[in-house]
């Protein structure tokens, strides 16, 4: 403000000046156009003067602006002060991008930034080793030219990051890679790419010895619990202090054989390819099936089951694996629900339509909502006493989980201690078809359907 002021008292003093120069020579007009054509002049200097100090990029090359006073020489002074503070702004800036550039170089990850175009923006030394980028050859091309696998092209493209995706290496089919894509900014990219080919075999090793062991373990224990069947069958010509730990023994064994066929089961899960033509199954039945089987083997226990699901849906799918995944959450709520309590297996949409839901509800003991999401972990135990005491295996519920994913479903649960517990599996709507739409075989019972204990 206060050089404003000063700047109209002079345009004041030279119309002053001009005037009395004017009105002595009598020619006042023609002096006061003179005068204010003086100070438009010098004002136009000092912007030519401007335009020639910014020309010289001042911010850049730290050129001192000229010297000059009143409104003008703030103004410069100003520009110079706001140049400085963006080139030391700028300065900042690009050592924290050198600085990162520089630190992700000596990782061992690949970290790619993708622009919205879905070309190749920048990338470290490990992307080069890994993927074989080039700068000079790749800079700017599409990605999905890079790398290419119609696996990827799709993963890039549905944006669905939530799960990384595995991949073999490009050229290299004996390394495998994980690529994990995150979304910032405007529509732009940050892909990472880890080299997991330890990883994958210590897990394809892991597989194999679960599934080895549980078959060379397969055949020893049906052998002792066949003869500790045989034992107990003639319990009465035993001393008595050999009947208790006989008993043990064969409850134990019991156990062992389940733990045994359920890694078997969960092994097969894993590593068997999903059948590509599954065929439309009456789910009703099914259901029905499941009611039966359960209240068969918990009968002593004075459960009531009831059962809601409209005759004409059927569902597309492996009827044998639908039946262990849902026999297994009706035995696991059977388990821990007290005597007298309430089963009910019911499917429906869901309220928007688009999905499908199998519902397994009970009114038992519940579970602690700490524990919800880690309950179809393997061998993860809520209640080990508790467990031990029903017998399960801490596989059932893993077994679930890898069932429903082979049926593009998820496995949703609400608990809470003694309020009981809800098992949903919930399936895409296109898996449901109606009966007369699509013919569908006829229902078989099957022989001895594996059933499999929940801890």
């Amino acid at each position: 403000m206060h050089y404003w002021r000063a700047e109209i008292l002079r345009l004041l003093l030279v119309l002053a000046v001009a005037g009395g120069v004017g009105w002595l020579l009598g020619e006042l007009p023609i002096a006061l156009v003179g005068g204010v054509a003086a100070y438009l002049s010098l004002n136009y200097w000092q912007l030519w003067r401007l335009r020639r100090w910014l020309k010289g990029n001042p911010s850049a090359t730290g050129i001192e602006p000229p010297e000059t006073f009143g409104l003008w020489g703030e103004l410069f002074d100003g520009i110079y002060r706001l140049g400085r503070q963006e080139q030391k702004s700028r300065d900042y800036l690009e050592s924290i991008i050198r600085k990162a550039q520089e630190s992700s170089s000596a990782l061992e990850i690949a970290v790619i930034m993708i622009n919205r175009q879905g070309g190749l923006e920048w990338w470290n030394q490990a992307a080069a080793r890994l993927l074989g980028f080039q700068h000079a050859r790749d800079q700017g091309h599409p990605v999905t030219n890079l790398v290419r696998d119609p696996r990827f092209a799709h993963y890039f493209h549905d944006a669905d990051y939530s799960e990384p995706l595995k991949l073999p290496a490009p050229g290299d089919n004996s390394r495998t890679l994980e690529f994990e894509i995150a979304q910032f900014g405007e529509q732009e990219r940050l892909m990472i790419v880890r080299d997991i080919t330890r990883l994958h075999h210590m897990e394809l090793m892991r597989e194999d010895f679960v599934g080895n062991v549980s078959h060379e373990l397969a055949t020893p224990i049906t052998v002792i619990k066949g003869y500790l069947e045989t034992i107990m069958d003639n319990a009465e010509h035993l001393d008595s202090r050999w009947r208790k730990p006989f008993g043990q023994m064969l409850q134990q064994s019991s156990r062992m054989e389940n733990i045994v066929r359920d890694l078997l089961m969960l092994t097969a899960l894993e590593t068997k390819a999903v059948k590509r033509r599954q065929q439309p199954f009456n789910l009703a039945a099914l259901i029905r099936e499941v009611e039966s089987d359960t209240a068969q083997v918990h009968q002593s226990r004075g459960h009531r089951f009831s059962t809601s699901c409209g005759e004409g849906f059927e569902l597309v799918g492996d009827r044998a694996e639908l039946y262990s995944a849902l026999s297994n959450l009706a035995q696991n709520a059977a388990k821990y629900t007290p005597d007298g309590g309430e089963i009910r297996i019911e499917a429906d949409y869901t309220e928007t339509g688009e999905a499908f839901e199998i519902r397994v509800i009970d009114n038992g003991i519940g579970i602690d909502p700490q524990h919800v999401p880690r309950i179809t972990e393997r061998f993860y135990r809520v209640d080990v006493s508790r467990s031990s005491e029903t017998g399960g295996t801490g596989l059932g519920l893993a077994i679930v989980k890898h069932i429903l994913l082979r049926h593009d479903a998820d496995l949703h649960v609400r608990s809470e201690p003694g309020g009981g517990s809800t098992f949903s599996c919930r399936f895409p709507a296109e898996r449901i078809e109606l009966a007369g739409q699509t013919p569908a075989p006829a229902e078989t019972r099957l022989p001895d359907p594996p059933r499999i204990n929940v801890h």
